[in-house]
């Protein structure tokens, strides 16, 4: 590697083989970092990387980022590699649809061990080889769950409400350190999981509820962890950043609001 590439900021990326954690590592590849990703589907991980086809600035890291020792490991493996971390995005996450009463504790605690534990495990990990830049950013990956509460979410949307508080936490004590810690709260965005997972009704509820009337695309997160990242918010610290095409500030009436503009159009034409 020449001492050039040495120079160029690191990013890691967990959660980093598909979906918003691929796009936010392509973000990264695209803005001049070179980039770390890690995940615990080590086929999956192995397939996007050779996909991307840049062997000198990606390194894939196969690790659990609930599990300790993994997360040591892989900031090892970061740091044998390129000497330095810029940046860090919390992504990895896991999910449990059920309601309360049918959600049993493993599950819980399944949640609550990837979605939280994983943030902080990596802070822990990373944190020190960022203090040696004297700065950087960190971005935990929340979701629009973590910001009002939604049916079937309780472990879910329960992790994301404390990796939020996580985030302030961590963005006072760092902050002294020249490290800026911030969250985004993505709404539905298309990927492949959200696919598999949402139904037609499900969708339809969304589409019900979003003021832009549609799904958030993964380019759209990466852009908006890029930019928090990115010196443009040099003085951006502790906060989330709901990325979800009005869902939050919406409440009942938009299908009503819909028909009646379009009646009015309608009646205009």
């Amino acid at each position: 590697m020449s001492n050039d590439n040495r120079n160029l900021p690191v990013a890691v990326v967990t959660g980093g083989a598909r979906g918003i954690g691929l796009g936010i590592g392509q973000w990264f590849l695209a803005h001049g970092y070179r980039v770390a990703l890690i995940d615990r589907d080590a086929a999956t991980l192995d397939a996007a990387v050779a996909t991307i086809g840049r062997p000198g600035d990606v390194l894939a890291v196969h690790a659990d980022v609930s599990v300790p020792e993994q997360v040591a490991t892989a900031a090892a493996a970061v740091q044998a590699r390129f000497g330095r971390v810029d940046a860090l995005v919390n992504n990895a996450g896991v999910a449990v649809f059920k309601p309360v009463l049918q959600t049993s504790f493993a599950e819980w605690r399944e949640v609550m061990s990837t979605n939280l534990d994983g943030a902080f495990l990596c802070a822990q990990a990373f944190v020190p080889l960022m203090s040696r830049q004297q700065g950087g950013a960190i971005v935990n990956i929340a979701s629009i769950s973590a910001l009002r509460a939604s049916t079937l979410r309780v472990a879910y949307g329960t992790s994301k409400a404390a990796l939020v508080h996580f985030t302030k936490q961590l963005a006072v004590e760092l902050g002294n350190v020249g490290i800026r810690v911030n969250a985004v709260c993505p709404g539905p965005v298309e990927t492949e999981m959200a696919k598999l997972v949402h139904s037609v009704a499900i969708r339809s509820d969304y589409y019900d509820t979003i003021p832009q009337g549609r799904y958030g695309t993964v380019e759209e997160i990466a852009d908006a962890v890029g930019f928090l990242c990115s010196a443009q918010a040099s003085f951006v610290n502790g906060q989330y950043l709901a990325v979800d095409g009005g869902f939050d500030a919406s409440g009942v009436g938009i299908p009503t609001l819909r028909r009646r503009l379009a009646e009015e159009g309608q009646q205009q034409g």
